[in-house]
């Protein structure tokens, strides 16, 4: 039994590489699988980011609405209220967005170390999930790489409202185009617990997220 469930394990992943003539066969037997959980929106937009609103406040960020023009006070506001004095952004993230009198560092490969010596990091987002309060970052411009957004210890994330989608099957399809690119998700800051059930925050990314939701029509 042990060898065939090898076989079976291996036979899918050379079929995902397409590295064997089992391929085809596996992607009929993917395709043909019944998909019956809900795939679409149930809500309105509107509805759609009080939903997403609700679960990363939930999850312990704090999330405010702005138009595109406040997105640099209201930076500015939230990282001095966090003590936040030196940020990371990535390359190709609009100037006008960095929080006003902040001293931002462009990211073009610092080392780990030299992450861990800023205090937070300011970044966009590819999209964002309602359902999940899940953000979706990849490495783009004004996003960057994963290093920048998972050792500061704060992050300031800009998210367009007409970024977010109501489900994960939505999500899915809208980062089709774009699978091959390094991909992050997360859903709050980090936070973790142990055996005990003890919670501990920071351990695999920032300890505090703050998100600034941009008004349709005001495209990043």
């Amino acid at each position: 039994m042990a060898t065939d469930a090898r076989e079976a394990v291996l036979t899918r992943i050379r079929a995902a590489t397409g590295n064997a003539p089992e391929t085809r066969a596996v992607m009929q037997e993917w395709q043909g699988i019944r998909r019956q959980y809900r795939q679409h929106a149930a809500r309105d937009h509107e509805g759609v980011l009080e939903l997403l609103i609700d679960r990363l406040r939930d999850y312990d960020a704090t999330v405010q609405r702005v138009s595109r023009d406040e997105v640099s006070a209201v930076a500015a506001r939230l990282a001095a209220a966090r003590g936040i004095r030196r940020m990371v952004v990535p390359e190709g993230l609009d100037p006008a967005l960095l929080p006003a009198g902040l001293a931002c560092e462009t990211d073009r490969g610092l080392s780990a170390e030299e992450l861990d010596g800023l205090d937070g990091v300011m970044t966009g987002c590819t999209l964002a999930i309602a359902e999940t309060g899940t953000i979706v970052l990849q490495r783009v411009a004004g996003q960057g790489r994963r290093a920048i957004s998972l050792v500061p210890d704060y992050h300031l994330c800009v998210v367009d409202e007409a970024r977010v989608v109501e489900t994960v099957p939505e999500a899915m399809a809208r980062l089709q185009p774009t699978a091959a690119l390094a991909t992050t998700f997360f859903s709050g800051p980090s936070a973790t617990a142990d055996i005990e059930m003890t919670r501990i925050k920071g351990v695999h990314g920032p300890r505090f997220l703050d998100v600034l939701l941009v008004r349709d029509g005001e495209r990043l």
